[in-house]
């Protein structure tokens, strides 16, 4: 569930980190009952950050699919990379 607290909470920083930790999601800052900031453990934002790379990647693939570039076979590849990097 979505955590919004005012911004008053931020004066108990001890509650609000220890609430980031246990929910595993970002809490929302309120000032003047308006949105202001985000705070959220690094854990959290480094899953963030991570999800959003795998999107990246998984938006390229895609664009790279749709497009009229070669496609490799898999097996080609994989047997390529393995004569690469394994095989002396």
């Amino acid at each position: 569930m979505l955590q919004i607290r005012p911004i008053t909470d931020l004066r108990n920083t001890n509650e609000i980190s220890d609430i980031a930790h246990a929910k595993k999601e970002p809490i929302f800052i309120t000032k003047n009952g308006y949105g202001d900031l985000v705070v959220m453990s690094i854990e959290t934002f480094d899953a963030m950050l991570e999800d959003r790379e795998l999107d990246a990647t998984i938006a390229e693939a895609e664009a790279e699919y749709t497009s009229d570039e070669q496609l490799i076979d898999a097996r080609e590849a994989l047997s390529s990379l393995k004569r690469k990097h394994f095989v002396k």
